[in-house]
């Protein structure tokens, strides 16, 4: 059995349990299991650059909140969450809120968010409370909601320019930046959504892992849903969608039906033979060009979605006639 296979086993087996017992504690492990959180900086991590800033934005709590010691945090208490800014050279740069999957925190997803700096973006990073230096909690679909929303406002400080504010997720982030995108409005808050590697809903990636039966017991039991499927129609901006052909954490077919259930203008991007997390190490020319062009069409939305190249459509369209 291969240990994605039997994790999500155990996962199935404690949530079925708490969800016979009624049990908080069982539930909180069950979320361990799933989200996978990673507290602090690796021991090798080489420090932020010159002039990229760490911050912390204050969370009160409405209800009590469990730690992976199992210890409680009462309602009311103040909780933080950990968030980068890593601003681009260039100071018109677009700004992208950047959401990361299960598991792995911001500083163990520098070389992605550096790839996204690289192709023109600056970079404002969420640590939901559980992962790297953000409070330490069990965290649930809706506290890592509320984090990302956190991280949204401080985009939105830093970049006016809505046009030019961009949210991206990676697997579960894409979750969490379809939730967001799906309260806001093309235009008048924000520019684009980028999806790499996601997912149509959770319990779909359980089937897919773990076959039929278990995916039915995921799906009664589940309280972690990140139903994405269900909320992509509400997106009314444009849609840059990358998947690895050899994803085998979120097959490349979930990430395809997500986009067929999307609004144009969209564009999916499949990476023969990419994986899960490292598709701007497998194929960077191609994730570069994608990203690039997405920031070219942030100037002109009509061409968004329109072609192979939308920086070409955009030059055409501003041609004199």
């Amino acid at each position: 059995m291969t240990p994605p296979r039997r994790r999500l086993l155990v996962a199935l087996s404690t949530g079925a349990a708490g969800a016979l017992g009624g049990c908080a504690w069982l539930d909180a492990r069950q979320r361990l299991i799933v989200f996978r959180p990673t507290p602090g900086p690796p021991p090798d991590f080489p420090g932020l650059r010159p002039g990229d800033l760490a911050f912390d934005r204050e969370i009160v709590t409405t209800e009590p909140t469990r730690t992976p010691d199992d210890e409680i945090i009462p309602a009311g208490a103040r909780q933080h969450i950990r968030l980068w800014w890593l601003p681009h050279p260039q100071p018109h740069a677009p700004a992208l809120l950047y959401l990361h999957g299960t598991f792995r925190n911001l500083y163990q997803n520098l070389p992605k968010i550096e790839a996204l700096r690289e192709a023109g973006f600056a970079i404002l990073g969420v640590d939901y409370r559980g992962w790297g230096s953000s409070t330490p909690i069990v965290p649930s679909e809706r506290s890592i909601y509320a984090d990302a929303a956190l991280g949204w406002e401080a985009l939105v400080e830093r970049q006016p320019d809505a046009r030019r504010r961009v949210v991206y997720g990676h697997s579960m982030g894409g979750g969490v930046a379809v939730e967001i995108a799906s309260r806001l409005r093309h235009g008048h808050d924000y520019g684009a959504l980028v999806l790499e590697s996601t997912f149509t809903r959770m319990p779909d990636v359980a089937r897919a892992a773990a076959g039929r039966v278990a995916g039915a017991m995921a799906e009664l039991i589940s309280t972690q849903r990140f139903d994405s499927i269900d909320k992509i129609p509400r997106v009314d901006a444009p849609v840059l969608f990358l998947h690895g052909t050899a994803d085998d954490t979120v097959p490349f077919e979930l990430g395809r039906r997500l986009y067929e259930a999307a609004r144009p203008p969209k564009r999916l991007v499949a990476i023969e033979g990419g994986t899960h997390s490292r598709l701007q190490q497998e194929a960077p020319a191609t994730y570069q060009a994608a990203l690039r062009e997405l920031i070219a069409s942030l100037d002109c939305p009509a061409a968004a979605g329109a072609g192979p190249n939308p920086a070409i459509e955009c030059h055409r369209q501003r041609e004199p006639a």
